[in-house]
């Protein structure tokens, strides 16, 4: 790091005195009678010595390798750990085999389009904008590791690459016509499980992996309620375990196997998934219900939907849902304009206007 300063010499003239002090390397200083040529010199000389640290590191290793390190020491910190690594995997395999030194800003910017225009593996669709920020995201963590801890590269090339403009989000739920056909369809369905957790997920609200990843440990049938401790945004929350749900609940709990605390253990079948897995018997009741673009994140927009329909305020939906801003549940309000007129017709009675 470069600083500055202004001296008095013995005949009142003056002149600046520039210091480089970076790490790694002996301070070197000069004087000069004009502050911009100290300026100018100091920035030449930290340009030269991160020249000289950063060279030999970017041209002796790969992406890969940089990739491999970042996912060894601290992909394991996330809880998306699954999900960005999968991202990581695909940078692997586009340019993986790429010198750090040639992982520029121009490479990345041409690689950015190619992601673009690559289909999603899953159904062959346009890839989304936020999609493709994700999976750019999770490189620019690697790099930036590489950068401040590894210092195999003076700077992140992806800093200064632009990302995809992102859409607010869809909101899907289901209509007063769709509700009771899905929930016909999950009671028909083979799975023992697919009511019990489509129940759950609309009576709480709470996220696929929350209600997959339920224990017998956080659920307490007496009070009707369930506790989340490990949650995407990292706050543990109450959920309200009430209806058909608890119902459900509670005819397992007379059946249930002591040795296993997951609700939803996972099957042999499922060794890629920490996870019960309900996508088979999902599909097939999504189809049976003739259900147009539904998903099962969409039973969570559903009962945020239904809340803002019967009046419950945004700070509650977001509280419920375990949202951590009110921008999340802006998307809401729109469903309930009741919900305004009446506020403003208890506002202008207390006033008298």
């Amino acid at each position: 790091m470069a600083a500055i300063e202004k001296r008095k010499n013995a005949d009142g003239s003056f002149s600046y005195r520039a210091k480089v002090r970076l790490k790694g390397h002996e301070p070197v200083s000069a004087s000069f009678e004009r502050k911009t040529d100290a300026v100018e010199w100091a920035k030449k000389i930290e340009a030269d010595q991160k020249d000289r640290r950063y060279f030999g590191a970017s041209k002796r290793h790969t992406l890969t390798e940089l990739i491999e390190r970042y996912t060894a020491d601290e992909l394991h910190k996330l809880k998306s750990a699954k999900t960005v690594g999968a991202r990581l995997d695909y940078w692997k395999e586009s340019i993986g085999k790429r010198l750090l030194s040639d992982v520029t800003h121009d490479v990345l910017m041409k690689e950015r389009d190619k992601l673009k225009a690559t289909p999603t593996i899953r159904g062959g669709k346009v890839r989304s904008g936020a999609d493709v920020n994700r999976t750019l995201a999770a490189l620019s963590s690697a790099l930036s590791y590489g950068t401040k801890e590894l210092r195999w590269i003076a700077t992140n090339p992806l800093k200064d690459v632009r990302k995809f403009s992102e859409s607010k989000g869809r909101v899907r739920y289901l209509s007063d016509e769709e509700l009771p056909k899905l929930l016909a369809a999950c009671k028909a369905s083979a799975s023992p499980h697919l009511l019990l957790a489509v129940c759950l997920a609309l009576s709480t609200g709470a996220r696929k992996s929350e209600v997959l990843g339920l224990g017998w440990k956080q659920v307490d049938l007496k009070a009707q309620t369930a506790l989340l401790g490990d949650t995407k945004n990292g706050d543990a929350r109450t959920l309200p375990v009430v209806g058909t749900a608890l119902q459900l609940l509670i005819e397992r709990a007379k059946v249930r196997t002591l040795k296993e605390d997951r609700i939803f253990p996972p099957t042999a079948r499922s060794t890629k998934s920490e996870y019960f897995d309900l996508r088979k018997a999902w599909d097939a009741a999504v189809k049976t219900a003739e259900l147009e673009d539904f998903h099962w994140h969409d039973l969570r927009h559903t009962a945020a939907s239904y809340l803002a329909m019967s009046g419950v305020s945004p700070l509650e939906i977001s509280k419920l849902l375990g949202h951590r801003t009110m921008a999340m549940v802006s998307r809401y309000a729109h469903l309930a304009p009741g919900r305004k007129i009446e506020i403003s017709g208890a506002l202008a009675a207390r006033l008298g206007v």
